[in-house]
């Protein structure tokens, strides 16, 4: 994600786990073609050269530009890198789907902004309120509430929701090239986060069984936690306090403080991705950055200079300049998105 980070989230339930046994329904299907090609959603262009060729080299005994595996760290924008983030940022889609679940409860919110225009979908209404507004939209549905119930509602939420265009799920609107990358690499000893602006708590109820990426390996915005007593029952409770935008500069700080080790490869797809790259790629040995380029209005989307979401300007301009591999979407992927949704391998 870029552009603008939309904090918090949580956990686990049971009504997932028929969505979490869907995702390990297929583990052998993952695999196909694995021996003979890693990434078979790839076109063999240049990029996926670079991608396998920096692989060889940083994991191969002897080699001068290997890299000792406890080093192997490779970080993931989530929003428009590893799924899609038009026309609006899921974690948004959240949010207005939460404020239509809550409106019997607050029936002032017919009358009032911003949420009068959440409950009549009026995306300009939604815009007018500007950032106050989608704090205080935010504020509303991801803070008060225990980390387990957080979690319980997105774990529930995602197991059902759809992408206003394709009617696939969300979890399916995933990239399969990424997808197949992220395999790759864990088969290569690389340790994979995800390093988003979004929600920390809203991704890490689904990333391990949609992309492989376990809680502890994702890093987002979040809110700050307070331990409670609640009927002789300790919890935490989600806050209003900001703790950290993942977003722009936040990415490197979020990425020393919960990690400790400079990242050997890092993917993105916009401006809000820049500081990660600028921060990964300036380190000693070999270093590799990665941007996608959403190219294919056929397939997906194609936007980056101008777009208000997932903006790719300032970033573009540097990958030119230092070097990073730039993912031409329409070009290197003969596929984008996963016919089936298939389990992703269990090595981290």
């Amino acid at each position: 994600m870029s552009e603008r980070p939309w904090s918090e989230l949580g956990f686990v339930s049971l009504r997932t786990a028929r969505f979490i046994a869907l995702s390990v329904l297929v583990l052998g299907s993952a695999s196909v073609g694995w021996a003979d090609d890693p990434l078979p959603s790839w076109n063999d262009t240049a990029t996926k050269q670079a991608i396998q060729a920096f692989v060889e080299r940083t994991t191969k005994p002897g080699s001068s530009n290997f890299v000792p595996v406890l080093e192997r760290i490779a970080v993931f924008d989530n929003d428009g890198t590893l799924w899609c983030e038009q026309p609006v940022y899921v974690q948004a889609e959240f949010i207005f789907a939460r404020i239509h679940a809550m409106a019997p409860q607050h029936p002032e919110w017919k009358t009032q902004e911003p949420f009068a225009a959440v409950l009549k979908d009026d995306k300009s209404g939604i815009a007018a309120a500007g950032e106050k507004g989608l704090l205080e939209l935010l504020t509303v549905t991801h803070t008060g509430m225990t980390t387990e119930a957080f979690s319980q509602t997105v774990t529930d939420w995602i197991a059902t929701a759809k992408h206003p265009k394709t009617g696939k799920l969300y979890t399916q609107m995933v990239y399969q090239p990424m997808r197949e990358l992220l395999r790759y690499l864990r088969a290569n000893g690389y340790k994979t986060y995800i390093v988003s602006g979004g929600g920390i708590e809203f991704m890490r109820p689904w990333t391990e069984a949609v992309y492989g990426i376990p809680p502890e390996q994702v890093i987002g915005s979040y809110g700050q936690l307070a331990f409670e007593m609640q009927n002789g029952k300790p919890v935490l409770r989600k806050l209003t306090k900001v703790g950290l935008i993942d977003d722009h500069a936040g990415k490197p700080v979020g990425i020393q403080t919960m990690i400790g080790r400079r990242p050997v490869m890092a993917f993105g797809n916009s401006d809000g991705d820049l500081e990660m790259l600028q921060w990964t790629t300036a380190g000693k040995g070999p270093r590799f950055g990665l941007i996608v380029h959403h190219t294919d209005a056929e397939r997906e989307w194609a936007y980056d200079r101008q777009s208000h979401i997932g903006k790719l300007d300032k970033a573009l301009d540097a990958a030119a300049a230092q070097g990073w591999t730039v993912v031409n979407m329409k070009a290197d992927w003969k596929q984008i998105f996963p016919k089936d949704l298939l389990s992703p391998d269990r090595n981290r």
